[in-house]
């Protein structure tokens, strides 16, 4: 897809949703099952599934990335996108944009060795490198446009409702809310 077919996509997009806006509100779906020991298959949409597993010191096989990978995978391929949407509409020739994350992970909270520390990333660093031949006041304003637009850095970066339920045996289990 070139530049001015993804432009043309996303004005097509907007404009649907200018004429609709209830167009707008959208909902994405994964299903994941438990396979083998930590081993974990995910389906989003139709298609291949998702392999999910983690290294041999957390009891996996190393079948695949593990959840917090994912994570960071998530956030780059979606700068990545938002960078490529974004040009795209404002005209700006990108010739490459790769970003490089580092998520930061004390074991010990993941293990409950310590209940002053979180389970989830205590840091998240992302390095973007764009290779264009725009100006630096026409890049400055891509990059704020994307930081400020790129859905899985704003629900990382912002407090987001999150609710989880289960079920045992069939029976939904009623459990204490999910700490904020």
């Amino acid at each position: 897809m070139s530049q001015e077919s993804v432009k043309a996509a996303l004005m097509q997009a907007i404009a649907g949703i200018q004429g609709n806006p209830g167009a707008a509100k959208v909902v994405f779906r994964a299903d994941t099952q438990l396979e083998e020991d930590v081993r974990c298959c995910a389906q989003v949409r139709e298609f291949a599934p998702i392999i999910v597993d983690e290294p041999p010191e957390l009891g996996g096989k190393d079948a695949g990335a593990n959840p917090v990978e994912l994570l960071l995978v998530a956030l780059g391929a979606c700068q990545e996108i938002m960078y490529s949407a974004y040009a795209s509409v404002m005209g700006v020739q990108l010739d490459g944009v790769k970003v490089n994350l580092r998520g930061y992970l004390d074991l010990r909270g993941l293990f409950g060795l310590d209940p002053a520390i979180p389970a989830g990333y205590q840091k998240v660093i992302f390095e973007t490198e764009v290779s264009s031949t725009a100006d630096e006041a026409t890049l400055r304003k891509l990059v704020q446009t994307v930081e400020s637009h790129c859905p899985v850095l704003d629900t990382l970066v912002r407090a987001i409702e999150v609710h989880g339920s289960v079920k045992l045996n069939g029976k939904v289990l009623e459990a204490e809310p999910l700490a904020a």
